[in-house]
């Protein structure tokens, strides 16, 4: 008989929640998720951290594999940090190294924001 118990799952700090633009207006709340979400991408580094995860193969990147975008390792896991406030990004601890994924329906909910104009 096994010991091993089954966690809940927490949820991001930012869900996906929010209609297409062309759909009706955001509420304040919803603008203020989405654009935290936008913001994350917004800058170079972050950018380049979430393509180089999101581009990984099996989905998934080791901060080792991934920590070579021209800035201190300090640097590069305040920026993950970020990334994973915005919900756009989860981790896993596996022994001494961070694995991290892409959260693909906080992503396609952001193309979905976009609406028509994803196409």
């Amino acid at each position: 008989m096994s010991n091993a118990k089954v966690l809940p799952l927490l949820e991001p700090d930012v869900a996906p929640c929010c209609p297409p633009l062309t759909e009706r207006p955001l509420t304040a709340e919803e603008a203020a998720r989405t654009a935290a979400m936008f913001k994350a991408l917004g800058d170079p580094v972050r950018l380049r951290l979430f393509s180089a995860v999101a581009s990984h193969e099996g989905g998934e990147a080791c901060v080792c594999d991934i920590s070579d975008v021209g800035v201190s390792q300090p640097t590069v896991s305040h920026h993950l940090k970020k990334l994973k406030e915005a919900g756009l990004l989860s981790s896993e601890r596996r022994g001494t190294w961070v694995y991290y994924r892409v959260e693909p329906s906080v992503v396609a909910a952001m193309g979905h924001i976009l609406g028509r104009y994803a196409d």
